[in-house]
Parts: C-alpha cells; sequence; structure tokens
C-alpha cells in the first residue's frame, strides 16, 4: 500500500497531516513566549527582534519544523496588508488625504469649537480606515492645531480629538494590521467588522465628542 501511494497519481487522503505534540519542547516555546511578552513590556522598540530572537530559537530547538513555520503564516493576509500599506501611502503621497482634510476643516470652521472637534474626530476615524494610524496622526495633528490657532483656543481637545480617533479602527478589516489578522484567521467576513464596528465607532464618535471638551477645555 505504502509503495502505491508513493507513486505520483495517487494521493493519500487518509494519512494523518497533524503532528504529535512535542511535549519534551514546551518548556523552549513557553520560556520564548514569555521571554518575548516581559521583552516586549519593558522595550517595546525592539519587538521585531524579540519575535525574531524567539522564532529562532524556536527553530534551531526544533520546537517547530521549517515547514510547519511556512505552513502557519496567511500568506494572503500578509500580502493584503502590504496591498493596503501601499495604497495608504499613494494616497498620502498623492496629496489626496491631504486635500480632504484641508476641505473638511474648511467646511466647519465657521460652525464653532464643537463642532469642528467632531468633524476632525470624524474625520479621523474615516481616514484610518483606510491608512495608518500614524499616518493620520501626522497628518491631521498640525492642521489640527492650526484650526486650534485660528480660533484663538486650546489645540489639546483637537489634539486628543485626533488621537483617539486615529486609534479607533473596527469599521473594516484593513484599517489595521491586527483587524487584518484576525480576519484572516478567523474566517469573518468584511460585513461582520462594519456590522459591529460601525456602532462602536459612532458610539465612541458621540461620546468623545462630548467629553473631551470637557477633560480638556478649549
Amino acid at each position: 500500500m505504502n509503495a502505491l501511494f508513493g507513486e505520483k497519481d495517487f494521493v493519500n487522503l487518509s494519512k494523518p497531516t497533524e503532528r504529535p505534540i512535542r511535549r519534551a519542547k514546551a518548556p523552549i516555546a513557553i520560556a520564548c513566549l514569555v521571554m518575548f511578552m516581559i521583552g516586549g513590556v519593558f522595550i517595546p522598540s525592539y519587538i521585531p527582534v524579540l519575535a525574531l530572537t524567539a522564532v529562532f530559537i524556536t527553530l534551531v530547538t526544533q520546537c517547530i519544523d521549517p515547514e510547519e513555520a511556512y505552513d502557519a503564516v496567511e500568506w494572503k493576509v500578509i500580502f493584503m496588508i502590504f496591498g493596503m500599506l501601499g495604497v495608504g501611502m499613494g494616497l498620502q503621497e498623492t496629496g489626496v488625504v491631504a486635500i480632504a482634510a484641508k476641505v473638511a476643516a474648511d467646511w466647519f470652521q465657521g460652525f464653532g469649537p464643537y463642532a469642528l472637534l467632531a468633524a476632525l474626530y470624524l474625520l479621523s476615524a474615516i481616514l484610518t480606515e483606510m491608512i495608518s494610524n500614524n499616518a493620520v496622526a501626522a497628518l491631521l495633528t498640525p492642521i489640527a492645531i492650526g484650526i486650534a490657532a485660528q480660533l484663538g483656543v486650546d489645540a489639546r481637545p483637537f489634539v486628543v480629538a485626533v488621537m483617539f480617533a486615529s486609534s479607533a479602527s473596527f469599521v473594516t478589516p484593513i484599517g489595521y494590521q491586527t483587524n487584518t489578522y484576525v480576519y484572516g484567521a478567523g474566517g469573518y467576513k468584511f460585513t461582520d467588522f462594519s456590522r459591529v464596528g460601525l456602532p462602536l465607532a459612532i458610539g465612541l464618535w458621540i461620546l468623545a465628542s462630548f467629553l473631551i471638551p470637557k477633560l480638556w477645555p478649549f
């Protein structure tokens, strides 16, 4: 039977594909995970180095095989992330995002600081679903400070609004890398994020527009 399945014309559908649990290697894998978590807390700037070190140790000590590591990677998700990063950079470099931000600011400038803060939060929340939160914060923070200067009020509530909104990506699975990882690993549909995330985003927008001026007065 083994000789028959050895021929390229036949595929063994009954052969198990799962490897047995290597209990002897468990302490090494757990130690690598703990090292990564503790190191990430105390030296967050070295998270990529810590992650690569942990992976290297698990491979060298044969906690997992290279083939298993390769098969565990969600390559479609990785390519989607790189693709969306490229789209975000394109929107930023061509000036589309800057134009949209300026137009929105001009529209709401005559409605007072409260309306401008709500509009700025909403704009930041929308843009962070398309480009990275760092890019949104870097782009809109100078605009927020400029708006505050024109109105003659404190810039802190506007900056805080941009900070919170740019980190609140719930509506799409492509707004942030973690969303995309969950989207691929959990087998979710695109609309699952919108169905749950859109009410959450709207609720946070209303709550933030009310509370931010209270905590950081104009």
